[in-house]
C-alpha cells in the first residue's frame, strides 16, 4: 500500500554485520591469526574441548581465548587458570555473538603475539550459526547424548561448519545414537565436512581433531 514503508531491520543488521565480519576476516589475515569459532548447544563440551585443545597445541602457538555466554564468567576462570589470555564477552540477552562483539574482544588481546584465538561462542544451535563472526574456521559440537536427528531440526548450523565434533563417545552404548546414520544426515548437508568422534573425557579421538586444526592453521597461513 501507498502509505505503509517497510524496513527490513533484520536484513540491515545481518548485512551490517557481514560487512565487519569481512574486515575483522581480512585483519586477522594479515596478522597471521587463525580465528576458530566453536558452537554447541549447552552442555555438549565446548569448554571441555577448548582446554583439551589449547592444552595439545600451546607449545605449537601462541593462544588465546575468546569466551561468550549470556551471563557469568566460569568458562573465562578455567581458561585463565590453564595460564592462557582470555576475554569474557557477556551478552546478556543475546544468544550469540556477532562480529561487534568479536572485535571489541579481539581488540583486548595482543594479536601481535597470538597465532590462535579458540572462540567459545552460546550455547545455541540457532543464532549463532546466522551470525558471521569473522571466524577464519567454524566447528560445531554435538554430544551423542543429543541424538543422531539433530542435523534434521537444526540444519543451518550444520551446514556452515567446517567440522562437526560428534563428543562423549564413551556414553555410545548408553544412548541409542547410530553415528553412521547420523554421518549421512550431516554429508546431505554439508559433504565438505569433516566428522570427529570422540570423548574429551577419555581423549579418544582428539589426536584425528588436533591434526585437522594444525592443517586447517597452516592452510590458512600459507594464503
Amino acid at each position: 500500500m501507498e502509505n505503509i514503508r517497510l524496513i527490513e531491520v533484520r536484513e540491515e543488521i545481518l548485512s551490517d554485520n557481514r560487512d565487519l565480519a569481512r574486515e575483522i576476516r581480512e585483519t586477522l589475515c594479515r596478522k597471521g591469526v587463525f580465528l576458530l569459532n566453536l558452537m554447541s548447544s549447552p552442555g555438549a563440551g565446548k569448554t571441555s574441548l577448548l582446554i583439551r585443545t589449547l592444552r595439545a597445541l600451546r607449545e605449537a602457538f601462541r593462544i588465546a581465548v575468546i569466551e561468550g555466554d549470556i551471563d557469568s564468567m566460569v568458562d573465562a576462570e578455567k581458561v585463565a587458570a590453564e595460564g592462557v589470555p582470555a576475554v569474557q564477552i557477556r551478552t546478556g540477552s543475546a544468544c550469540h555473538l556477532d562480529a561487534p562483539m568479536v572485535e571489541k574482544a579481539l581488540g583486548e588481546l595482543d594479536l601481535d603475539h597470538t597465532d590462535l584465538v579458540l572462540m567459545e561462542n552460546v550455547g545455541n544451535l540457532v543464532c549463532p550459526a546466522e551470525f558471521d563472526t569473522g571466524d577464519t574456521r567454524k566447528a560445531m559440537i554435538l554430544s551423542v547424548p543429543e541424538g543422531d536427528d539433530k542435523p534434521l531440526k537444526y540444519p543451518l548450523m550444520f551446514s556452515i561448519c567446517h567440522a562437526v565434533v560428534v563428543n562423549k563417545m564413551d556414553c555410545l552404548p548408553m544412548f541409542d545414537f547410530d553415528l553412521e546414520v547420523f554421518r549421512e544426515r550431516v554429508r546431505k548437508l554439508n559433504p565438505g565436512a569433516e566428522i570427529f568422534p570422540l570423548s574429551c573425557k577419555t581423549g579418544e579421538g582428539m589426536d584425528r581433531w588436533i591434526a585437522w586444526l594444525e592443517k586447517a592453521i597452516a592452510e590458512s597461513r600459507s594464503r
